[in-house]
């Protein structure tokens, strides 16, 4: 009988190629849709955050609260035991271009010529204010140090809680888009962040954040004209040219504020092909 194996089972020592800011994996042979390994890392004595320990290994905060039920948010436990959710099931999505799944806080760059995958972690979009999915678009412009033009909504939003913002910030260290954006579609860009938290969160008015480091690479790596292909899939599924099958799952995303607030775990949906690979 195959084996079905959840997210994800080999933890050895990692064999990935880091750059200066992606993950890159060779991709797999053909039929196959894993990639990487995952690894353990012991916290040490101090008082390293999650954030710096997920920024280390370039993850966002969810990978890793998703992979380590329990973990202090904040503070994780000196000498307590982490998995580092490196091995990972390719999206059902073409394998070209960009690839941003919302729902695992990911994303995917194929590089042209190349047989590898980039992977990044970001963070998208409040309730409300989601990130989009579902839509393929392309990088219709790219801007280093680029300036912020707040939506009237936003600025409603801001005014409301007494923050008076200017119709265009500047751009600078201290501008929300950090200091490099991907321009894709009419209303959105992947674009840095001026703050040291929230990749792996929804924090953005819909937009995809990255780390400065990470969005420098993508704004050097990406050409303008690249496809870019907005995915919401919690769920992830294959079954290897070995015959072992992996199911790979994330939490879904709230859609509701109820949701978002609850307690309570936001209920997976399985569509035929799933309910029967399980």
């Amino acid at each position: 009988m195959n084996s079905l194996r959840s997210t994800l089972l080999a933890a050895t020592a990692i064999v990935l190629s880091f750059s200066s800011a992606a993950v890159e994996y060779r991709l797999p042979a053909e039929g196959s849709n894993l990639v990487g390994e995952n690894q353990y890392y012991v916290v040490p004595e101090g008082k390293l955050t999650l954030e710096q320990i997920a920024s280390q290994f370039q993850l966002g905060l969810t990978n890793l609260l998703e992979a380590n039920p329990g973990v202090d948010p904040f503070l994780p436990k000196p000498g307590s035991t982490l998995l580092i959710p490196h091995q990972l099931i390719l999206p059902n999505a073409k394998r070209e271009g960009v690839v941003i799944n919302s729902a695992e806080m990911r994303l995917y760059y194929y590089p042209k010529g190349k047989n590898t995958v980039e992977v990044l972690p970001i963070g998208i979009g409040q309730i409300g204010k989601d990130t989009p999915e579902n839509w393929v678009t392309t990088v219709q412009r790219k801007r280093a140090n680029p300036t912020w033009t707040p939506t009237v909504n936003i600025r409603k939003s801001y005014a409301a809680k007494g923050i008076t913002l200017p119709a265009v910030w500047p751009a600078g260290a201290d501008n929300p888009m950090g200091l490099f954006a991907l321009y894709v579609g009419n209303l959105y860009a992947v674009h840095g962040t001026n703050a040291t938290f929230g990749i792996g969160l929804r924090v953005s008015s819909g937009c995809v954040r990255l780390r400065d480091e990470d969005i420098e690479h993508l704004y050097n790596s990406v050409p303008v004209g690249t496809r870019v292909e907005f995915i919401n899939q919690p769920i992830k599924a294959t079954e290897e040219p070995d015959g072992n099958r992996y199911l790979e799952v994330h939490e879904p995303l709230s859609r509701t504020q109820a949701e978002f607030d609850s307690l309570e775990p936001v209920a997976l949906s399985f569509d035929k092909a799933m309910t029967r690979f399980v």
